[in-house]
């Protein structure tokens, strides 16, 4: 964080490429640069660390799989999302991901895991130990968590696609991150990170989880807000300070939605200042967002 005098590294997380496309790529990168922020290293701007687009580091990931299977830590698994589903034994697991894996292919004997080969490719799985992960995020704060309520989780999909739990921990290991600011949508992802650290011998980041900002109801945002997308507000007439500066008073590092610029954030940013409660999209917060505001000057 530039606050602590960091480096800020834009990477490109495309590893579900039939999912990734170009466009929203280059996109991405215009509203970064049109709300005012910038980064020290990226696909664009080079840096120590690249490359910096996920698909170009594949063979990292692979040397990685490569040091967790000669550990003994990962195992194929042939079920698919339905057969998971269907587990009379599979309690709900991740948020994101539905029924956690019951452990059907854990314990298959060579024989068993050959003649299942014969019919379908299988994923690779992590074994996850029964115990608990302990970390502090520097926003919600202690959290406890047992590895069970997960199960265990692919690093490898049947069509060869590295999981995101995988890649990003490589990626940040290698690229040298300290400090990991992210949405509170992906802190029961950590736990699973924290075991692949481990397990692959990196020192883990910091990591800081900030609330998402949701409906008046509560209820996450989906492809159906599309009228609150930064291009939708940049074709309103809606300045980027104006936003920045919304999204600082709504989150509590300042004291009133008033126009400011990133940088001008930098020497004042106080993670203590972030509230851990998700930001709640109401008629009045709204009004605060639309109303006139003097310009920045």
């Amino acid at each position: 964080m530039r606050s602590l005098n960091g480096r800020y590294i834009l990477r490109i997380e495309d590893i579900d490429e039939q999912r990734s496309r170009e466009e929203l790529v280059d996109e991405l990168m215009r509203d970064l640069i049109w709300l005012g922020l910038d980064w020290d290293e990226g696909p664009d701007v080079g840096g120590s660390f690249g490359p910096y687009i996920q698909t170009e580091r594949k063979t990292l990931y692979e040397s990685a799989l490569a040091k967790l299977k000669e550990a003994g830590l990962l195992y194929p698994c042939y079920c698919s999302r339905a057969d998971i589903m269907a587990a009379a034994s599979a309690p709900h697991g991740l948020a994101s991901e539905g029924r956690r894996y019951p452990g059907t292919c854990r314990h298959l004997t060579k024989e068993e895991a050959l003649r299942k080969e014969q019919h379908k490719k299988p994923s690779l799985r992590m074994k996850v130990p029964e115990q608990a992960i302990v970390f502090t995020d520097d926003i919600v704060g202690p959290q406890v968590y047992p590895l069970e309520k997960s199960g265990d989780f692919v690093v490898r999909r049947a069509d060869e696609m590295i999981s995101y739990q995988l890649a990003v921990v490589v990626d940040d290991a290698l690229m040298g991150i300290t400090h990991v600011l992210r949405g509170a949508d992906l802190l029961d992802s950590t736990p699973r990170q924290l075991l692949l650290y481990e397990a692959l011998g990196y020192t883990p980041p910091r990591f800081a989880h900030v609330p998402l900002i949701v409906d008046a109801e509560g209820k996450r945002l989906a492809k159906r807000n599309r009228g609150l997308s930064l291009s939708f507000l940049r074709g309103q007439g809606i300045q980027p300070q104006r936003i920045v500066g919304w999204l600082a008073w709504a989150a509590g590092l300042i004291p009133s939605p008033e126009p400011v610029s990133p940088s001008q954030l930098v020497q004042s940013f106080d993670m203590a200042q972030i509230k851990p409660e998700p930001i709640k999209l109401t008629h009045d917060a709204l009004k605060m967002l639309f109303a006139p505001m003097p310009n920045l000057q």
